[in-house]
């Protein structure tokens, strides 16, 4: 995540800890409305909503952070709780199994939730190299990171924006194709995968995917900004 995201959150986590609920909404709104989708924040969002009284919303916030991220342990949990409060026993179950599923070994024979943690930290010192222009390095540290957690959607969509902001579109076509085909609903990343395939050359490509944004969700404001760049570049 960037400084200004990390501020945010931070300030959010604070707001929280004072039981400020509203506060921290409005702080994690602020980070969604920059057009940046985290795990990270969909999750605290959604507990803050619970606590407010807004169940429904609460576990639709759920549902995001696990788009972004599928084996986000403590999104399912608190996902199972709050459908279970809402009466769908069921689909708690499902969501509470999810969790204990998610704590089994991962990828390099670490344990999820250490591979979460380890994920992160190369996150972490990849954002760090980023702000200081290193971007190969920057690259790498995400690139180790999807590598500890293939399902880590939200590193990976980040380290694709590092390999489009490189210079690197086809690559960032491979890493956002892997996210969108895992979770088509990830609307940011097919966003971005259009973008990729305008970079690479393949503006028709382009101009088909985001076509489809459009069809599923009408009035995408950052779809229609990449039209528009399309149509003044002559493409």
């Amino acid at each position: 995540m960037r400084v200004s995201t990390e501020h945010f959150l931070q300030q959010a986590h604070e707001r929280f800890a004072v039981q400020d609920h509203y506060g921290a909404v409005h702080l994690l709104d602020e980070i969604l409305e920059s057009g940046r989708r985290f795990a990270d924040v969909y999750h605290p969002r959604g507990l803050c909503l619970s606590l407010l009284g807004q169940p429904e919303k609460a576990s639709e916030e759920f549902d995001r952070s696990l788009v972004v991220n599928a084996r986000y342990i403590d999104a399912q949990i608190h996902r199972g709780v709050i459908l279970a409060e809402l009466g769908r026993s069921a689909e708690a179950d499902a969501s509470f199994q999810q969790a204990a599923a998610l704590g089994q070994t991962g990828p390099g024979g670490f344990s999820r939730p250490v591979a979460s943690r380890l994920a992160n930290l190369h996150a972490e010192l990849g954002d760090a190299y980023a702000e200081i222009g290193a971007a190969a390095e920057s690259i790498h540290e995400y690139q180790r990171a999807v590598g500890l957690g293939p399902d880590f959607h939200d590193l990976r969509y980040r380290l694709a924006w590092l390999l489009l902001e490189a210079g690197r579109p086809l690559e960032a076509r491979e890493e956002l194709e892997r996210i969108v085909a895992a979770q088509p609903m990830f609307g940011d990343a097919a966003a971005t995968l259009g973008l990729a395939h305008y970079l690479s050359g393949d503006a028709t490509g382009a101009q088909e995917i985001w076509a489809d944004c459009l069809r599923q969700r009408p009035g995408n404001a950052r779809v229609g900004a990449y039209l528009a760049m399309a149509k003044r570049l002559g493409s």
